[in-house]
């Protein structure tokens, strides 16, 4: 993918090392061939491809209320991921005399922890707050989820979702990530949407669906 980049070579170069290691390539493809940093350097480009049209044609066109608010999510996330990989540069220069893309995977792996684990303390800290006067958040709220991460969290979630979401949205490349957990999924949006395809047999709880085995008694 060449178009509707946000990240310049060298950003780009270093969220995908840092993919890489969350999800590497062993013994099954990994972040790489799976091309998580296509499905996030297009999230991150503008406001184009942030709702995949049900029939699977493409996007929807945000506007108005809705477009004003996807532009300043967006801005968001693009300050965390720029400031991360300052400070992710700025460790590995700091720890090992190299940008992060030039270590090794081990010094890698050891610079994300590094990262990660004032971010981890942060969240508890802010989840015991907000407990305590505020009541759950709804379910699937990832727009207050997402801009309150960390970059390494922050990371770790768009990499699931590169990995792991329909290839309609840039990533999940050749569905390099459903077959590595043995997901056939559907041959477009649109066959989920019409009912020719469902996901019902591959839910983790499927109670209250139309003709599962929980719902027959077995």
């Amino acid at each position: 993918m060449t178009d509707n980049r946000f990240f310049d070579a060298h950003q780009r170069a270093t969220v995908e090392a840092a993919m890489a290691r969350m999800i590497p390539t062993d013994d099954t493809p990994g972040a790489r061939e799976a091309g998580t940093i296509d499905f996030l350097d297009r999230y991150l480009s503008g406001i184009d491809f942030v709702l995949a049209k049900p029939d699977g044609s493409g996007f929807e066109t945000l506007e108005g209320k809705q477009a004003w608010a996807w532009e300043q999510r967006i801005a968001a996330l693009r300050d965390t991921y720029v400031a991360g990989i300052e400070e992710l540069d700025r460790l590995a220069r700091e720890r090992f005399s190299a940008d992060f893309v030039a270590l090794t995977e081990e010094q890698q792996n050891r610079l994300l922890t590094e990262l990660e684990r004032p971010a981890q303390e942060k969240q508890v800290a802010d989840d015991q707050v907000r407990a305590a006067w505020t009541p759950p958040e709804p379910a699937l709220q990832q727009s207050v989820v997402e801009i309150g991460l960390a970059f390494v969290p922050l990371l770790a979630l768009h990499t699931r979702q590169g990995f792991y979401a329909d290839p309609i949205y840039g990533g999940n490349r050749d569905r390099i990530g459903w077959q590595v957990i043995g997901f056939p999924g559907p041959q477009s949006l649109a066959d989920v949407h019409s009912g020719r395809y469902s996901v019902v047999d591959w839910f983790a709880d499927r109670r209250g669906y139309p003709g599962t085995e929980d719902e027959r008694g077995a």
